[in-house]
This record gives C-alpha cells, sequence and structure tokens, in this order.
C-alpha cells in the first residue's frame, strides 16, 4: 500500500499523465462517434454510440496497462529500483503496489469515460449490479494485463521500448475484434481470430452487462462470445498465474545485478 501511495502521489504530482490518459480515450469517442459512426449500419434497436463505448471501456484499460511496465522502465533506468532493494520489503511489493496504482487510475479514466459516453448518447439498460460487474471485470482485466507490461518493462531498458514493444501487440488486439464495429464481414482468418480473442470477449462482455445489445446484432458461434464473462476470467487467471511470477523473478534479477 505504501507504493501504490507512492505511485499514485506521482501521479498528483505529474497530472499530465492522468489528463492524456483521458484525453486519448475520449477523442477516440469523439471521432468514432461522429465521423465514422454514420458510415457503420447496425440494426435497429441500438446506436452506435451505445455499441461503441464498451469497446472504447476495453480499449483504454489495455492501452493503459502500457504505463505498468513504462513506469517500471523508467524506475529502473534512474535508479530508483536499486534504492528499493536496499529496504526491508518483500520483493513483490514494487510489483504489486504498481498495478494496484494503474487500477486506481482506470477508476478514474473508466469514470470519465462513462460521463462523456452519456454527454454522446450512450445509455446503460440493466441494473446497478449488472453495471458494476462490468466496471469490475474491466478493472480485473487490467490488472492482469498491467502484469504482462511490468514483465516487459522490467527486461527492456527504458520507457520508450515498452512503448514501441506493447503496441505492436496491442493494436491488433484490439483492432482485430468486435471493439468498433461488427465482425460480419471480416476475412475468415480475422474473423477466427476476433471471436477467440480475449478483447473481443471482454467488449462482448460489458456489452451484455451495461445492456448495450439487440436481438438483431448477431454473436459469432464461437464458445468466447457466447460466453464472454467466463472467457474474460479464464484469461484473467491464466494472465495472473503465468505473468505475476514471472514479473517477480525478473524484478528479483534486477535488484540482484
Amino acid at each position: 500500500m505504501t507504493i501504490t501511495k507512492r505511485n499514485l502521489i506521482k501521479v498528483r504530482r505529474v497530472p499530465d499523465l492522468l489528463v492524456f490518459a483521458t484525453l486519448s480515450p475520449i477523442m477516440f469517442v469523439l471521432l468514432f462517434r461522429y465521423v465514422f459512426g454514420g458510415a457503420i449500419q447496425l440494426p435497429s434497436g441500438i446506436t452506435y454510440a451505445e455499441f461503441l463505448l464498451p469497446g472504447i471501456f476495453a480499449q483504454t484499460v489495455v492501452f493503459g496497462s502500457v504505463l505498468t511496465g513504462a513506469s517500471l522502465a523508467e524506475d529502473q533506468q534512474k535508479g530508483l529500483i536499486d534504492r528499493f532493494r536496499s529496504l526491508p520489503m518483500s520483493r513483490a511489493a514494487v510489483l504489486v503496489g504498481r498495478t494496484l496504482a494503474d487500477v486506481t487510475m482506470n477508476i478514474v479514466t473508466i469514470t470519465v469515460m462513462m460521463l462523456t459516453g452519456l454527454a454522446v448518447g450512450w445509455r446503460i439498460h440493466t441494473s446497478v449490479g449488472e453495471a458494476l460487474l462490468g466496471v469490475l471485470l474491466l478493472l480485473l482485466f487490467s490488472f492482469a494485463i498491467s502484469w504482462v507490461m511490468a514483465f516487459v518493462g522490467l527486461n527492456v531498458r527504458t520507457p520508450e521500448v515498452v512503448n514501441n514493444a506493447s503496441f505492436i501487440v496491442i493494436f491488433p488486439l484490439t483492432f482485430i475484434a468486435n471493439t468498433f464495429v461488427p465482425t460480419d464481414n471480416f476475412p475468415a482468418v480475422l474473423q477466427t481470430f476476433s471471436d477467440w480473442n480475449p478483447v473481443s470477449a471482454l467488449v462482448q462482455a460489458c456489452r451484455e452487462l451495461f445492456g448495450n445489445t439487440t436481438p438483431g446484432l448477431s454473436t459469432p458461434d464461437s464458445w468466447a462470445l457466447q460466453h464472454p464473462v467466463a472467457y474474460v476470467l479464464l484469461w484473467v487467471v491464466l494472465l495472473l498465474v503465468v505473468f505475476m511470477p514471472l514479473a517477480v523473478r525478473s524484478f528479483q534479477r534486477v535488484v540482484s545485478r
């Protein structure tokens, strides 16, 4: 909790981090809602704003995880990790504190995104409990992805490398998905990838939990999108089981140099 507090104080002292983390998704909302929305045909019963916002939420938490890796790379570059090494503390504390701080930032970002969505026509049509479950699912997925980025950040030397390496993976995950458009017209290979893409399942789960679906909006036959909540939770468990120990081991290797 001390490391979490330290990272949140840093955000308060460098508010640009939070400002630009929220401005980017707001830009995506306005761009897709008003520039591309009119060209995308959806069945009656759902507006493009309601179709779009769950995708923007998912994209935002995935993109936000890059901050975890970049911050750890920066701490390593500036020698802060070496200072932590001299303290009587758990080796996992630096990583847990960093990922929890980023989850806290995602809560703020998602709140801003929801307010923006309400302004452009997005609405929640389910109960408060289902809506909160949708937010919780977004935060769980962001927490799991943050551990992947933590592993990356500890194995490169500069924040710039983290950004470049991460976006090579993140862009296909967020764009070859049902994030912004229905996948009916995707080529067969891309449609199969999209159907089993965990980001697609996260988006589908949020659409269902927020009530942003309609019977006319087709859902692929893949098990992943027929049971999106379960599929996302499986990915959360898998990523944490694999990357938490890998990240802690990488941290131990870094501090033992």
